[in-house]
């Protein structure tokens, strides 16, 4: 498979775990997440060594800082190969285009996040006085303003995605589980069913870096998404 959908995230912050998870994922079949638990503990070496072991990189550091701290922020990453990086829309436009000047620089593309997957619309409410749908569609609005590669959003929101953005922008969906409930993610939805309504990738987390056999857990959920 040439073109995997499926993100593999890595959270973890102890080294040795971390190589051993990439050393049983296979780059045909998936990307890799390194987040800020994985990053602020193992560092660019790890992003290094990520590209060397032939996968492509989704840094997920959720950048949301004044425009000038962001933007150099990005250009740090000038001497790494970075397939997509994350920045929070809710920085706003000029922190949004600030990140975009930068991310062209090194060769890298600007992804969105707009409504966190753990927040309930109680949460959402309480935060914005809005929805967590409504939130995501002024964020949405802002990212067709600022011309960002794409956006993560809730899977539930995909169908809301498609109906606002263009087609060519990137819709990543966290918060995919094999079934439903049991952690801090509230809303998710399988990666069949994701995919099905559009996503562009899924991102994966716990359901393969905890289980007891991770080559098998992404073959069945690479296989799970096309069955």
């Amino acid at each position: 498979m040439t073109d995997p959908k499926i993100i593999v995230a890595i959270d973890s912050y102890d080294y040795d775990s971390s190589v051993s998870m990439l050393n049983a994922l296979n780059p045909q079949l998936c990307l890799v997440k390194i987040g800020s638990v994985a990053f602020n503990s193992l560092g660019k070496e790890f992003l290094q060594l990520t590209h060397e072991k032939g996968f492509k990189i989704f840094l997920d550091l959720k950048l949301h800082d004044i425009p000038n701290t962001v933007h150099e922020t990005i250009l740090g990453f000038s001497d790494c190969v970075i397939e997509m990086l994350t920045i929070h829309l809710s920085g706003g436009k000029e922190m949004i285009e600030s990140a975009i000047k930068a991310a062209k620089q090194i060769d890298t593309k600007v992804i969105g996040v707009s409504v966190l997957t753990s927040l309930k619309d109680e949460d959402s409410k309480e935060l914005f006085q809005n929805t967590a749908a409504d939130q995501a569609a002024r964020l949405f609005q802002l990212a067709i303003e600022t011309e960002v590669d794409g956006i993560v959003c809730s899977p539930l929101e995909l169908e809301l995605a498609h109906k606002l953005l263009s087609p060519s922008v990137l819709k990543i969906t966290p918060g995919i589980r094999d079934s439903i409930g049991g952690d801090d993610q509230s809303r998710t939805m399988t990666a069949k069913e994701a995919i099905r309504n559009g996503a562009s990738y899924i991102v994966i987390g716990r359901p393969i870096s905890n289980a007891s056999n991770i080559s098998l857990a992404l073959e069945q959920f690479s296989k799970s998404i096309y069955e």
